[in-house]
């Protein structure tokens, strides 16, 4: 199976016959393009169009971090998977109101049932977390109430403040509390492993979309007027608590972090290069991790392409879009 390939410190990168070849402080290290299918790029890294040719033409994409780890864009190869009528098709479900409301819908749906399961796993091992269950459940309840997106958006941000308070039970550190959520700068330990897991996640759904015949501008639950990209957040919503959660849950309960891995600057808390190599190292193995779906054994990367196909098919009216939601 082919890899993801992080790069966090500064150098340069260049082809060396079939093999990318990165230059940085420790010498040089060597990765064969036929095991890449992208690179994650968070330190300064410099190379030259050829370079670029040679991933083009490996189908291998590139995504780029600030310093802060937020992400700033991404080069991909000149696609083959571009389909006119799945983007008009993707357009129609947008423009038609009620068939975009569903939609919407299906997505916080998911996103409560996988924050359910967190909290359900724990409250077996732990208890404490009745309220927020209870919260949680009676939500999805009202979900077929809402008339408008933004009705079921707000629905689903009063169930992740309840899910993220019910944090502070689950996790056996005070120093990573739960108070408010806070993104633009991140203040908190707990708020920076969330924006920075978060920001990961989104491009990992980025990069499954670009290998599908959809169209990652035209979302459904997140507006498509105002942002490059949209549909990668709505399936994010549901595999973030399954996934960029649970990594955070491991963690934090395993005091794998310490404050050598955090740096402030400008006001905000973020993770040095020590602390996104941890977490990133946690969270491919997660990604990488095989679970049974229907009898089937897949990598929860496969799970991620499997909703889009599942999305596809429901666009073109072969078969209503469910979402996925973890069996434990």
């Amino acid at each position: 199976m082919k890899k993801t390939i992080y790069f966090f410190s500064s150098g340069n990168i260049k082809r060396e016959g079939n093999t990318l070849c990165f230059i940085g402080k420790n010498g040089k290290k060597f990765f064969p393009i036929s095991e890449i299918s992208s690179l994650m790029v968070f330190g300064e890294v410099s190379f030259n169009k050829r370079l670029l040719e040679f991933l083009s033409s490996k189908e291998v994409s590139v995504h780029f971090y600030n310093h802060y780890g937020f992400y700033i864009g991404s080069f991909y190869p000149r696609s083959h998977y571009n389909s006119g009528f799945m983007t008009l098709k993707q357009c129609e479900h947008y423009l038609d109101y009620d068939k975009r409301l569903l939609l919407a819908r299906k997505f916080v749906e998911g996103n409560l049932k996988n924050m359910l399961k967190n909290l359900t796993y724990y409250n077996n091992r732990k208890g404490g977390l009745d309220l927020a269950i209870k919260f949680l459940e009676e939500t999805l309840t009202r979900l077929n109430e809402a008339k408008s997106v933004e009705e079921l958006m707000a629905l689903e941000g009063q169930a992740k403040e309840q899910y993220y308070l019910s944090f502070n039970v689950i996790l056996n550190a005070e120093e990573y509390r739960y108070v408010k959520r806070e993104r633009r700068p991140p203040k908190t330990r707990l708020n920076t492993l969330l924006s920075f897991g978060n920001s990961v996640m989104y491009v990992t759904v980025l990069g499954e979309i670009y290998k599908t015949h959809l169209d990652p501008r035209i979302g459904f639950l997140h507006s498509s007027n105002d942002r490059k990209f949209s549909l990668n957040l709505d399936i994010a919503e549901i595999f973030k608590p399954i996934i960029v959660d649970r990594v955070i849950f491991t963690l934090v309960n395993k005091k794998m972090l310490d404050s050598t891995c955090f740096m402030e600057e400008f006001g905000g808390l973020y993770l040095n290069e020590k602390g996104r190599r941890t977490f990133v190292q946690h969270y491919e193995e997660k990604l990488q991790q095989t679970i049974t779906v229907k009898r089937v054994k897949a990598s929860y990367r496969r799970i991620i392409r499997q909703e889009l196909y599942k999305l596809e098919k429901h666009l073109m009216g072969e078969k209503e879009y469910d979402p996925f939601v973890a069996q434990w």
